[in-house]
């Protein structure tokens, strides 16, 4: 186990590989072990690799590191989980550049069956602080896992309201787990290990440098049904990871906020060019996101005869054809619609009688 840890701690220390490359190598050589025995002339040969990624591939003094990075994971009680690996974040394995490798340190479920990121402005005014309390609080009801990232301003107070109202919350960070950056958040940190986490890809030494920010909104995106912008300034760092999500075909909404207000002239500008729908409360979220609890009827729903479908039922029923019985996840990937559209479908499906929803978000034609 831990030889095979070492491998994966060298594969995403190779430098500049990036998360793409790393992945087309472990497809090309069949296994994280087989990229670092493979020879040079064979390495060269794999798209988009050539001879300057076949010599760091092949350059083992990342391995000292990778060594001493298990130390660390072990004495830290910290668990690393590849991209391959079962218990993988399922959201981030429908991302392209999500990491091969990241290290979690807490309780929290990495695969819950909700889970939305919130995030906004450093310079939270009280308007943003207490809309982004209220909608938490007003979530707690159907238990979601709240994901941001440890800021100043929208970000605390999302991880602060979880914590008040016994909700898992993870942080996302942008360094190593041996550090709490800002330090003043540490006491709210430790909190969240007792429900709730850290996660991260990058490894223990690694300071918060302004470039792995972005890097680390990608998680923060990609983790996620949905990510909610509460408050964000015209250029905020929000914003990236509200376009992210966006990349990724997940829902993004947004508060709207005064026109004149400088600290939501971000969230307004989303809004405005349909990259984030307006919400005014948590109700909204529930409605948009399916996760309203709909009463069973006595009477068992029949099936419609000649029921006409549109074009867009017509795909979710040849993928559920195709794979029995799958996730709304999955069923979201293959379809590469976002979750808000595929749950309407889907509802409109099952009271049609044409599909039938299990536990665990699970789907298969009646």
């Amino acid at each position: 186990m831990e030889n095979s840890l070492r491998f994966k701690i060298a594969l995403s220390l190779i430098p500049t590989i990036g998360d793409i490359r790393a992945k087309r190598l472990v497809a090309y050589c069949g296994s994280v072990e087989a990229v670092f025995k493979e020879k040079k002339s064979s390495l060269e040969k794999i798209p988009g690799i050539g001879s300057s990624f076949a010599e760091a591939v092949l350059n083992h003094t990342i391995f000292d590191r990778a060594e001493e990075e298990i130390l660390f994971i072990e004495k830290n009680n910290i668990t690393p989980v590849f991209y391959l690996d079962k218990n993988y974040p399922k959201r981030l394995t429908h991302c392209e550049d999500s990491p091969i490798l990241i290290y979690f340190k807490g309780t929290a479920n990495l695969n819950a069956e909700k889970t939305i990121s919130i995030v906004g402005t450093r310079e939270a005014t009280d308007y943003g602080k207490t809309i982004c309390e209220k909608l938490i609080a007003d979530l707690a009801m159907h238990n979601v896992t709240i994901v941001s990232g440890l800021a100043y301003g929208i970000d605390i107070c999302a991880h602060r309201a979880a914590l008040e109202n016994n909700l898992p919350t993870i942080c996302a960070l942008a360094h190593g787990l041996d550090r709490i950056y800002p330090a003043i958040h540490r006491s709210t940190a430790e909190k969240m290990l007792e429900n709730g986490g850290w996660l991260s890809d990058f490894t223990s030494k690694t300071i918060p440098d302004r470039e792995n920010f972005p890097r680390r909104n990608r998680i923060v995106a990609g983790i996620s049904d949905a990510t909610i912008v509460v408050e964000s300034k015209k250029g905020g760092g929000s914003l990236i990871t509200a376009n992210i999500a966006n990349s990724y075909s997940r829902d993004v909404f947004a508060f709207p906020g005064k026109i004149d207000d400088v600290c939501s002239e971000g969230c307004n500008n989303l809004i405005k060019q349909n990259k984030a729908a307006l919400i005014q409360s948590a109700a909204d979220i529930v409605y948009i996101m399916g996760w309203e609890q709909t009463k069973i009827s006595k009477n068992p729903i029949q099936k419609k005869l000649f029921i006409e479908l549109k074009a867009e039922e017509e795909i979710l029923v040849t993928i559920l054809k195709e794979k029995n019985v799958t996730t709304i996840d999955d069923i979201c990937f293959a379809a590469n619609m976002p979750m808000s559209k595929v749950s309407s479908l889907l509802l409109t499906l099952e009271f049609s009688g044409i599909v039938k929803s299990l536990p665990g978000k699970m789907y298969r034609l009646n």
